[in-house]
């Protein structure tokens, strides 16, 4: 079904413009109106996925027909057009959800660009929302989240297996997810309405692990004055999520071979055998076949576990799901800090995607959650993320003014910022000949944080001293 665009601006040239570079170049449905009034009302009777608006416009201004269509259809992409740009009124676009803003006269590849973007971010959202609902478990905390192929993949396993009495083994590095693999599994399972009960391997003393697990009873050891039920006995009827397992000592993971083998365990201190009838879902970050190897884990258990094998998939496997994620954990810790942050700027989305996540998701949700801490704005940057990543370096310093005044207005932002940074500095040192303390002194800044400035633009202090 193919995707409509509504474009309102009261110059008619405009809007035969734009409808021609739609239709010509996309496969998009295009409908104009040059009265706000009118396009408003079309608006209610119609549902469009992308509206590309003016910002000045008699009767009714851009930012005032933006706010009326969010209440109606919050869902709806908005490209705010104008003649008169300015950093106030393109922030307060942002803020009021439009996507993107746009200042005419604009280039016929620009705006194509920006409609495209505005429309898979929009799909982008369509898709994640439905994999949460697919996934989302009523006591789960997040689902799974992202459309790319290596996620898809998993969910359509989880679909496939979930259903099955199957012992499933799932792997990956820390942070992939493995948990909640884990409860996506059981919400699908025929166990659903009994609560999936977790063990962590690594958490539990190996003392007391068998306690928790088997259950004793009363007389057993120093301590123990009255029965115990074990986890076990909990999970009998429902799912049992061993977490770690690899952390698992070698006498409890023979004792829970004979689970998995008979569905039979014994109580600490008890001679009576109890059944329980468990759906086994284990996980582990560890290569369980070198562990066989190095005689750290026993091969018929991990055979036993094995029979099924789900892979989760780390960052690096699935970049593309870096914004979503990032979208979600905004979301979820702005609420939680009362913030009103609602976004992520490009430029601090670049940063993230040139990152090398080594713990993954839950890498990535950490610094998000810094991030909206350190964040002063409606839209997280790359500083309040990252520490030190306020500047940027990949900008010749050689960009005129025109050069920047051209450039959509993010990209025009960091460009002249750092355009500044690197001829402030460049000025400082030079009048100190390079000493870092006395240009800091006379620029008003701790020496400290010039030094940071120093490394971020790529300068070198010593060359001043040099050339003096």
């Amino acid at each position: 079904m193919s995707l409509k665009i509504l474009v309102v601006d009261d110059e008619k040239d405009i809007l035969a413009l734009l409808s021609r570079y739609i239709t010509e170049d996309t496969d998009y449905q295009v409908q104009t109106e040059n009265d706000p009034v009118e396009a408003l009302a079309v608006f209610k009777q119609k549902r469009f996925d992308l509206v590309i608006m003016d910002l000045k416009m008699p009767k009714m201004g851009g930012l005032d027909l933006l706010r009326q269509i969010k209440n109606i259809q919050p869902d709806t992409s908005a490209i705010i057009m104008t003649a008169y740009a300015t950093i106030e009124t393109a922030v307060e676009a942002i803020q009021e959800g439009a996507y993107d803003y746009i200042t005419k006269p604009f280039r016929r590849e620009r705006i194509l660009l920006t409609i495209d973007k505005a429309l898979q971010w929009r799909r982008m959202i369509f898709e994640n929302m439905a994999l949460r609902e697919e996934l989302v478990h009523k006591d789960a905390t997040r689902p799974l989240i992202g459309s790319s192929n290596a996620i898809r993949s998993v969910i359509q396993e989880i679909k496939q297996v979930a259903p099955t009495t199957a012992t499933v083994l799932i792997t990956g590095p820390s942070g992939t997810g493995k948990e909640l693999a884990a409860r996506a599994i059981h919400q699908f399972s025929l166990r659903k309405d009994f609560p999936m009960i977790t063990v962590n391997c690594t958490a539990i003393s190996e003392n007391v692990i068998e306690s928790e697990l088997f259950g004793h009873v009363k007389g057993a050891f120093t301590g123990a004055w009255k029965d115990k039920k074990g986890l076990m006995e909990e999970a009998d009827g429902s799912t049992l999520f061993l977490d770690e397992i690899g952390d698992l000592n070698l006498s409890m993971q023979t004792k829970l071979l004979r689970l998995l083998q008979e569905g039979e365990y014994k109580p600490v201190g008890s001679t009576r055998t109890r059944h329980a009838d468990i759906r086994f879902v284990a996980a582990t970050n560890h290569d369980l076949e070198t562990d066989i190897k190095n005689g750290m884990f026993r091969e018929d258990l991990f055979y036993r576990l094995n029979v099924i094998c789900l892979d989760m998939p780390g960052l690096d496997r699935r970049p593309e799901d870096i914004p979503l994620l990032a979208q979600h954990f905004i979301k979820k810790y702005a609420l939680l800090y009362q913030k009103d942050i609602t976004q992520i700027s490009e430029s601090a989305l670049k940063h993230l995607k040139a990152h090398s996540f080594s713990g993954n998701v839950r890498e990535l949700e950490n610094l998000i959650e810094r991030g909206v801490i350190f964040c002063r704005t409606t839209a997280l940057e790359p500083e309040d993320i990252f520490p030190g990543a306020g500047v940027p370096t990949d900008i010749p310093s050689s960009e005129t003014s025109r050069d920047i005044l051209e450039m959509p207005f993010r990209e025009a932002k960091e460009a002249a910022l750092a355009l500044f940074y690197n001829q402030y500095i460049k000025n400082a040192l030079t009048h100190s000949s390079g000493n870092i303390s006395r240009a800091a002194e006379k620029a008003g800044i701790q020496r400290q944080y010039l030094h940071r400035l120093i490394k971020e633009t790529g300068l070198d202090a010593e060359g001043f001293k040099l050339s003096l």
